[in-house]
């Protein structure tokens, strides 16, 4: 099994998504017992992932509770147990110590830090803190999906020689990626990461669908319902703007930003939309358009499921 010491609760959540991606079967456990609320933080992210999660309110004993989640994961067959213990943003000696005495107890196979890269230099003393007083075997860095913010990677590898295994890159549950420094290498330079967009592409498009696509557009029969299709995967990828950012030259056009928000505004239009209406849209008429920009009206502000058929 690997144990994963974590302070930051939804990168935990995150870990254990990327994790069973790779076929694990991971269980997260909930040793945060002084933030407020952190317990329910990591069952509402767990429920989200339908990733278990292990938890033991009455108790104020971390290193216990660890050690109950190993039995619980052995009887429900979980292979990766990810401890998200509580963190701080300046190192104290109890916070050190209590982690001291997890290590200790139930001896991890990998302990990785979370470092939030918007710090600036307060990441690279409290990686370097932890590094000296825990032993770390990794980092993971959120919020890297600025390329100003590259150079906290650099420091922070840097000054403790531990690797960065991972990078948080934005707001959603999906939003983390293995760390390939020459990758990030090439977005500072403003080269792109062609490779990154492939991988993300690889795992969010369906084959059958992209096949069945390239048919419709050599019959010429593209239609609404198909864009619609298309802009759902190309959402799973990530933010539209992160998505430009990879590719090369995009990263030095200055204040690039795109409003993800006008997609949603543009699939609530479709699916408000009649099937008759979204094959043929030159069929719209002006009592039409009003119907549609009524019903999309309703369809953003309530969040209706985009596959209704109104």
């Amino acid at each position: 099994m690997d144990f994963k010491v974590h302070g930051k609760t939804t990168t935990a959540g995150k870990l254990a998504n990327i994790l069973r991606k790779q076929g694990k079967k991971p269980l997260l456990v909930a040793c945060d017992i002084y933030r407020p609320a952190a317990i329910k933080q990591l069952q509402v992210v767990g429920n989200q992932l339908n990733i278990p999660v292990y938890a033991n309110e009455t108790s104020k004993d971390v290193v216990h509770i660890a050690k109950q989640a190993i039995n619980v994961a052995i009887s429900k067959l979980n292979d990766v147990i990810i401890l998200d213990t509580a963190g701080r943003l300046h190192i104290d000696e109890e916070l050190m110590n209590e982690l001291k005495n997890v290590k200790l107890g139930v001896k991890p196979h990998e302990i990785l830090l979370v470092v939030d890269s918007m710090t600036g230099q307060d990441a690279v003393n409290v990686a370097t803190s932890f590094n000296e007083s825990l032993g770390i075997d990794g980092i993971i860095l959120t919020k890297l999906d600025g390329d100003t913010r590259g150079g906290a990677a650099l420091s922070v590898k840097k000054v403790t020689g531990r690797p960065i295994k991972y990078a948080a890159t934005g707001e959603k549950l999906s939003d983390i990626e293995v760390f390939h420094p020459e990758r990030m290498a090439g977005r500072i330079l403003g080269m792109g990461d062609v490779l990154s967009i492939i991988e993300k592409a690889e795992e969010s498009f369906d084959i059958e669908e992209a096949e069945k696509l390239e048919k419709q557009l050599r019959k010429k029969e593209f239609d609404l319902d198909d864009y619609l299709a298309q802009l759902r995967q190309v959402k799973k990828m990530g933010s539209f703007s992160s998505i430009l950012k990879m590719m090369p030259g995009m990263a030095n056009i200055k204040d690039l930003k795109v409003d993800d928000k006008e997609f949603v505004k543009i699939e609530a239009i479709i699916c408000s939309m009649t099937k008759e209406e979204r094959r043929k849209p030159q069929i719209l008429n002006a009592s039409r358009r009003i119907r549609i920009a009524k019903g999309s009206r309703n369809n953003s502000t309530k969040n209706k499921s985009i596959h209704e058929d109104i």
